[in-house]
């Protein structure tokens, strides 16, 4: 399974790149406009919540896993404590209900977010 590894500093002004690399990879396997869009604001999500903890001069890692007709995406970053995750967030909501799969992993300072999405068969219905 081919990986894209993207590493950027773990500042908001720097998730348009992680959104525009998302969009590129889906596209590539052709995912449909929709299935694009929410992978998009999937990991929009993910990055978000891994910049509230974010430590200063931190980056956010970004792991992408390109199979067949799914991305797994993995965004890691160094918080300034312990990582927690608050899965009664409105970003956790939204970032569950658009991917297949989502986990949350924190140890220690670290904190890493994966998840799955996939593409709809063409002619499949929504």
């Amino acid at each position: 399974m081919p990986q894209v590894e993207l590493r950027l500093p773990a500042e908001g002004a720097y998730v348009s790149v992680l959104r525009t690399t998302t969009a590129a990879l889906a596209a590539r396997l052709d995912f449909t406009l929709e299935d694009i869009e929410d992978l998009r604001m999937a990991v929009s999500e993910a990055a978000a919540i891994c910049l509230e903890c974010a430590a200063e001069a931190a980056d956010l890692d970004v792991v992408f896993d390109l199979g067949q007709d799914t991305i797994g995406v993995t965004v890691t970053t160094t918080c300034d404590a312990e990582a927690e995750i608050d899965e009664e967030s409105f970003a956790w909501q939204v970032l569950t209900t658009l991917a297949r799969e989502v986990t949350a992993t924190p140890d220690g300072d670290q904190l890493r977010i994966s998840l799955v999405a996939g593409a709809t068969p063409l002619g499949a219905a929504r």
